[in-house]
């Protein structure tokens, strides 16, 4: 299905105005779902109730109202509430050019994607090279909604990309991490080298998201299928439950062991068959790899899809 655009505006700065199009960028890839039953097996839904006659409220009879006091409200009429709405602008106005790494992924919100509209394919195709060829994304500010946003307009890295649109945090919705009070540990340079060559062995030059499954999601939908089919969900022991300090305690001889066990398993390996390389235990290696870590993950959940019964589907939705 194609792809439906949520708004048109006008990216612009200086004299120029490039007609564009905003797409939602992200979808969402929620837990599995569970809804509210009586113990009759009947569906529950939700009412408004009335705090101060107790008397359920249709939608009709609903107001909207802020709360400037306690228990004191102003309240607004449907014009009012879209008086209020109409300052919005249908221009995002970029304010200056930085660098693509200015900015610290702390501070990403929600992103969009921007398309070209009519008569936009040129000068958009213009930002979008300049901005790659210079490193530099731009800072802008939009007005949507009835809030105004500080955004990042930076291209997309892939060849048939485009432009994205990522609505960026204020300063006073990111908590200072001076909160933590985290305490600092003087560390040895042999211990920083094992620790260096540890990141050696598992480190990677990109990253891949096709290559992450949400193996929870797979977990409980597979005992699901179970429960569809008649049988009890057994409730499996946690892994890694068992105390780092009952295995490794000293920093140095866990860096020494997970690079021993990690070139044992290496060696072997079955050359054809990569998944039978064991990864290190979870005391010894807290950080595993998430490529190693998807080599050792069963095949079950993958058969289980293949030879699912028809209420399987249905468990999916």
């Amino acid at each position: 299905m194609a792809a439906r655009s949520i708004a048109s505006l006008s990216l612009s700065f200086g004299l120029v105005s490039i007609p564009v199009k905003v797409f939602s960028a992200t979808e969402s890839g929620a837990a599995v779902h569970f809804n509210m039953l009586h113990s009759c097996g009947s569906r529950l839904k939700q009412q408004y109730v009335c705090v101060k006659e107790g008397v359920v409220v249709e939608r009709a009879d609903m107001i909207k109202g802020y709360e400037f006091d306690k228990d004191r409200y102003v309240t607004f009429t449907p014009a009012e509430l879209k008086a209020l709405e109409e300052s919005a602008r249908h221009t995002i106005d970029i304010v200056s050019f930085i660098p693509l790494k200015a900015v610290d992924p702390i501070y990403y919100d929600k992103a969009y994607y921007l398309a070209p509209d009519k008569r936009g394919a040129k000068p958009y195709e213009l930002l979008r090279q300049a901005m790659l060829e210079s490193g530099r994304c731009a800072l802008a500010r939009w007005a949507w909604k009835g809030k105004q946003y500080v955004v990042q307009v930076r291209p997309a890295e892939t060849e048939d990309g485009g432009l994205i649109l990522q609505q960026l945090l204020y300063a006073d919705e990111v908590r200072s991490m001076r909160e933590l009070e985290i305490e600092r540990a003087e560390i040895s340079k042999p211990e920083l080298q094992l620790a260096l060559q540890l990141i050696d062995q598992i480190a990677a030059d990109d990253y891949d998201p096709a290559e992450f499954k949400d193996e929870e999601k797979v977990r409980v939908l597979a005992a699901i299928d179970e429960k569809i089919a008649g049988k009890a969900i057994v409730v499996a022991e946690p892994v890694g439950a068992e105390s780092a300090d009952a295995k490794i305690i000293d920093l140095t001889e866990a860096l020494r062991a997970s690079l021993t066990g990690r070139k044992a398993a290496a060696k072997t390996a079955a050359p054809a068959a990569p998944a039978a390389a064991a990864a290190p235990a979870a005391a010894e290696l807290p950080r595993k790899s998430a490529k190693r870590a998807r080599a050792a993950e069963p095949a079950e959940a993958a058969d289980e899809a293949a030879t699912a019964p028809a209420p399987r589907a249905r468990a999916r939705k």
